[in-house]
């Protein structure tokens, strides 16, 4: 039996004592077993009928059958309970022993009734279930969902590692084949202990891997901090010296400026040009030429030009 405070629909109940006193549960009789459960109704019209028919000998003869009974509930509206569907047949006197029992409210229309379904109900052998609601099920399913895709994101997780040179990787599953082949293994074909000690020592690759991997992810996570504090300082042209936070500049360039616009060397020696024949006089209104610098940096003096004979006028 059932405790009060456990949900109806998950409640599994039978009465053994009861089904042995209606002679077995069968057509006739599976209603009126329903009736002692406690998913019945004791306001729905079966209960009424029930007991009009227990009083009255006049109405003795709707509890013999269940299609006399279910047909005199189908005249009336209200609340009842119908059987929906019979044990299926699988073969000569057999079935599968389920009924399906529905809880619905009738209401007289014309041309038909109107039937409102509340609930489902299933006996099986002795025993009485509820039918969970399309509510209860999806609820369920998307709980069991979410739960296991919970598990297999922590599993992921757990599996995945990083490294510097490798990424976001995931670890491989452990190899089961080489354990079952050595179960399998006869005791003539066992290795020697040395043997053994040689296979126990091939496996040593993955720990240095796996130690390599780990101060490759320290080094990774001290040069990401050492950026995230001291990224926006940047270096200029000249060179500096220091640890981050601590920048000196080891010169201030000027040098390499001074020798970049250093000026050439001057040239000492003049080379006179040679006279040739062929060279024209010069013209009166011509201009001389500029006066060549001297080594030491100073303009030579003008030469004055000589003037003609009786070219300036005499005093009279």
């Amino acid at each position: 039996m059932a405790s009060n405070n456990e949900p109806i629909d998950e409640i599994q109940w039978h009465h053994p004592s009861a089904a042995q006193t209606m002679g077995g549960i069968h057509s006739n009789t599976v209603l009126f077993y329903f009736a002692e459960s406690p998913f019945f109704d004791r306001t729905s019209n079966n209960a009424v009928l029930y007991t009009q028919a227990l009083w009255n000998e006049n109405m003795r003869h709707l509890i013999s059958t269940r299609e006399q009974f279910e047909g005199r509930l189908k005249q009336m509206s209200g609340l009842e309970y119908i059987v929906a569907q019979e044990p299926a047949e699988m073969g000569p006197g057999m079935g599968t022993g389920v009924w399906v029992i529905h809880k619905q409210t009738r209401r007289k229309r014309e041309p038909e009734d109107e039937v409102i379904v509340h609930a489902a109900y299933y006996v099986i052998g002795e025993y009485i279930y509820m039918a969970p609601t399309l509510a209860d099920i999806l609820s369920f399913r998307m709980v069991t969902i979410t739960s296991a895709l919970n598990k297999c994101f922590a599993a992921t997780e757990s599996a995945r590692t990083w490294s510097p040179s490798l990424g976001h990787v995931y670890k491989a599953a452990p190899s089961v084949t080489n354990t079952k082949t050595r179960a399998l293994e006869s005791k003539g074909a066992t290795p020697m202990p040395e043997a053994q000690e040689g296979t126990k020592a091939a496996p040593e690759p993955k720990k240095t891997m796996q130690s390599q991997s780990a101060p490759d992810a320290r080094l990774a996570e001290h040069s990401f901090m050492i950026h995230m504090q001291y990224g926006g300082e940047y270096m200029d042209e000249n060179p500096i010296t220091g640890k981050p936070g601590e920048f000196h500049l080891s010169s201030t360039g000027r040098k390499d400026k001074l020798q970049a616009l250093s000026l050439p060397n001057l040239t000492t020696t003049f080379k006179t040009p040679a006279i040739t024949g062929g060279t024209q006089p010069e013209k009166k209104d011509s201009k001389g030429d500029k006066t060549p610098k001297t080594p030491t940096g100073m303009p030579s003096k003008p030469k004055r030009k000589k003037s003609k004979a009786g070219a300036t006028p005499t005093s009279s």
